[in-house]
């Protein structure tokens, strides 16, 4: 599917400027000289196309209470994807994603407690493939905003 001006003028609106109200779509319409349906069912289109993954609003864990961690897995091969679709399972899991190296599976994890993520992460290095873990506590945290301007 190719991308036509007005959807990525929808992409472009999509990454950051989701209105606050009501009925956002309808107010993102009338941005976009169109109608509210319509709009609807292009964001669908994008999605089943895979051009968008998720819409969203992103929190401050921290703020409200979460404890985050960034865990690094070796897993053999012939198993990564059936511990990638196990960590997927939890709700805690914000990210999974393969990598090369030894290393070679990356997910991080939110938890409100100390003892559910260690209760996760027990029953996740447990799992048939993984040989090794690492948990990479952040010290500081660094965010930042990525978007792209579609033309």
């Amino acid at each position: 599917m190719e991308l036509s001006s007005f959807d990525k003028s929808l992409l472009n609106l999509l990454q950051g400027n989701i209105p606050v109200c009501s009925r956002p779509f309808a107010e993102m319409a009338s941005t976009l000289g169109a109608d509210e349906n319509f709009v609807l069912e292009r964001v669908r289109e994008l999605k089943a196309a895979g051009y968008l993954r998720r819409i969203g609003t992103f929190f401050n864990s921290d703020n409200l209470g979460y404890r985050s961690t960034l865990i690094a897995l070796e897993v053999t091969p012939s198993e990564i994807c059936t511990v990638a679709e196990t960590i997927n399972g939890y709700d805690e899991v914000t990210h999974n994603y393969e990598r090369e190296g030894k290393f070679n599976l990356w997910f991080t994890l939110s938890t409100l407690n100390a003892e559910r993520e260690g209760n996760i992460l027990s029953e996740i290095k447990s799992l048939r493939g993984v040989e090794d873990m690492i948990n990479l506590k952040s010290n500081r945290k660094f965010k930042i905003n990525v978007q792209f301007n579609l033309q």
